[in-house]
């Protein structure tokens, strides 16, 4: 059984959503521009995040950073997700992933809390 909370299961979902979202509309956003910047955003927006992360926020840790970096991580996503939406996609669409950034933002708050307050915590 899972000690994840409900709640804890639909900020995942929403956070892994948006970073879909931000893996695709990014290098798409890019490529006309240069293919190289292209692939340079998909490499940093999934192996960012894969490299660096907090203790006890995922199993697998390969280099630890506070609580704040994982936050900002995280911001960059949305903020890919969001950016990109708008420059490569229709109006209608990068609505769309502007709610669900909005959404994932509201639903992050208590992981954020937590990441935060092990930093105080630990040190």
């Amino acid at each position: 059984m899972t000690s994840e909370r409900p709640d804890d299961r639909v900020a995942s979902a929403l956070r892994f959503s948006t970073e879909l979202v931000a893996w695709v509309a990014t290098p798409w956003a890019l490529a006309d521009y240069s293919w190289l910047l292209a692939t340079l955003s998909v490499l940093a927006l999934i192996g960012l995040p894969t490299l660096f992360s907090t203790p006890g926020d995922k199993a697998n840790v390969v280099v630890a950073v506070p609580g704040w970096a994982t936050i900002l991580l995280v911001l960059l996503q949305l903020a890919a997700a969001v950016v990109s939406s708008w420059l490569a996609w229709p109006a209608w669409v990068a609505a769309l992933v502007t709610v669900l950034a909005a959404a994932t933002l509201f639903t992050e708050r208590r992981r954020w809390r937590r990441l935060v307050s092990a930093r105080r915590r630990a040190g």
